[in-house]
Formats: structure tokens, C-alpha cells, sequence
């Protein structure tokens, strides 16, 4: 079974099909990860832990960090930022080439006040997922709080090369160019 990815508007959907595959013997890691973030997403709190479990339970070295990093994403969405920075720090260990889980620490660091740790978490994960514009975002807009605008300029024009509709990165450009001008 191809992971599922679960869009928010047809969560019931989802939470109907998850439950019609586990008496036909599906029983896999990718089906208890996405039976939790639909039962996180569905504020069905109580059972989102035990998906997980059960997830974790049947993980590879292929797919666990993949757990983890979900795990990591709840634990946002309920405020728990030290669980957070725990489970990134565990999908690192044990795929050290987790991009989405570096960029997700450099936030994490980046709210602790570690700058650079933070902009080595960014560095990191936009060499190591290539196809993310988000640490190139987050280490542009890192670079514009710090006064390097040539650098910012530099990683938001990448991050707009992979998504050139990002909202966040437009703004951005258009306030380094209207910064540049006024040179």
C-alpha cells in the first residue's frame, strides 16, 4: 500500500478508508502513521499516541525517521516543544539525512536563540532535500533579520526557483529589492 497523503477537507473520507483496510489484513507502518496524524488532525488525542506506538512497532530503517518526524509535527500542534525537538532529534539519528527534520530543528533552535545552530539546521536540510524551499526560506529570512541581505536574496531566489508562488519568499524578494534600491 503507497502512503497516503490526507488533506485536511476529507479527513472522515480517510478515517473511513484507513478503517475499512485493517480487517482486509493491511496492517503496515504507513497505515498506522496516517491513521494518526487523521486522529491528531481529528482532535482525537487519545488515540493518536497509540497509531503511533503501533506505527513505531512496525517501522524500518526506511520509514522510521519518517514516524518520528510526524510524531514531531504533533507534538507541535499540541505546544509540546520539547517533545518536538526530541523526536527530530530522533528521526536524525536515525536517518541522518532527514532534510524535513533539520529544517524543523533549525526553528526549534532558532526559538531557543541558537542562531547559528539554527542556520547550519537550515544549511543542512536545503542541501539535503533539494526539493524543499522551506529551509532556503527560513535561512533567507534568518539572513534578513541579520543584516546579511545579499545572502537572503541569494536563498529566497532559490526557494522561489522550486516554488515560485510562495507568498512568504515573494514578499521577501520584494522587500530585498525595494531595500536594494534604496542604496
Amino acid at each position: 500500500v503507497p502512503e497516503l497523503r490526507v488533506v485536511d477537507t476529507h479527513l472522515k473520507q480517510a478515517l473511513g478508508l484507513f478503517q475499512r483496510l485493517l480487517p482486509m489484513g493491511v496492517n503496515n507502518t504507513e497505515l498506522w502513521n496516517n491513521v494518526g496524524l487523521c486522529c491528531f488532525y481529528a482532535s482525537q488525542y487519545d488515540m493518536t499516541l497509540s497509531c503511533f506506538e503501533r506505527a513505531l512497532a512496525l517501522a524500518t530503517d526506511e520509514n522510521m525517521a519518517d514516524i518520528w518526524y510526524n510524531i514531531g509535527q504533533v507534538a507541535i500542534g499540541i505546544g509540546d516543544l520539547g517533545l518536538a525537538y526530541q523526536a527530530f532529534k530522533v528521526a536524525i539519528s536515525v536517518n541522518s539525512s532527514h532534510g524535513e527534520s533539520f529544517n524543523n530543528l533549525g526553528i526549534l533552535e532558532l526559538r531557543k536563540g541558537n542562531v547559528d545552530q539554527a542556520r547550519t539546521n537550515f544549511q543542512t536540510a536545503a542541501r539535503l532535500a533539494e526539493h524543499m524551499h522551506e529551509p532556503l526560506f527560513n535561512g533567507a529570512l534568518l539572513a534578513f533579520k541579520l543584516g546579511d541581505f545579499q545572502d537572503s536574496f541569494n536563498q529566497v531566489s532559490k526557494a522561489l526557483e522550486i516554488y515560485p508562488d510562495h507568498a512568504e519568499s515573494l514578499e521577501l524578494r520584494r522587500q530585498l529589492k525595494q531595500h536594494f534600491m534604496s542604496l
